[in-house]
C-alpha cells in the first residue's frame, strides 16, 4: 500500500504527517516553510508512493469560509495542477490546533518546546490525519 499525507496549511508555515505504508498510524513528518512546500512534496514523492493528499479546510463553526479558507483553496488548485494523479481530499481542521496544543501538554513537553509553532502545525496535521484514519 502507499502512503497518505496529511497538510496542516499556513501562510506562513505548514506542518505535514504521513501514515506508515499499512495506513494504520499516522506520524508527524515535518513543518516546512509554506513556500518550500512544493519543492517538498515533489522530493518526497520521488522517494515515497503516496496514493492520498488530506489538507485541512479551516471553516468557522457555522461552516462559512475563515480568513485562510482563499489561501488553502488556492493551494489545492496548485496541488492539482502539480500532482494530478494523487487525488486532493479536505478534512475540517477545526479545533486541530487546540487539540495540538493540548496533547503537547499532556504529553509532557517542556513549555520552550511547545512555543515552537512549527511543533503545533505538525501535530495538527497528525491529528487531522489520524481522525480520517479511524473515520474512513
Amino acid at each position: 500500500m502507499a502512503r497518505i499525507i496529511c497538510i496542516d496549511y499556513g501562510g506562513k508555515r505548514t506542518g505535514l504527517a504521513v501514515t506508515d505504508p499499512m495506513q494504520i498510524i499516522a506520524t508527524a513528518l515535518t513543518t516546512v516553510e509554506t513556500r518550500e512546500l512544493f519543492p517538498f512534496l515533489k522530493k518526497y514523492f520521488q522517494q515515497e508512493q503516496v496514493e492520498l493528499i488530506l489538507i485541512g479546510e479551516p471553516l468557522n463553526l457555522d461552516d462559512s469560509d475563515t480568513h485562510a479558507t482563499p489561501l488553502v483553496k488556492l493551494a489545492i488548485k496548485q496541488l492539482q495542477k502539480e500532482f494530478p494523479l494523487i487525488p486532493i481530499q479536505t478534512v475540517d481542521e477545526r479545533f486541530t490546533s487546540k487539540m495540538a496544543s493540548q496533547a503537547m501538554v499532556q504529553m509532557g513537553m517542556k513549555k520552550k518546546d511547545r512555543q515552537v509553532k512549527g511543533n503545533v502545525d505538525q501535530i495538527a496535521a497528525t491529528i487531522m490525519l489520524q481522525e480520517y484514519l479511524q473515520n474512513r
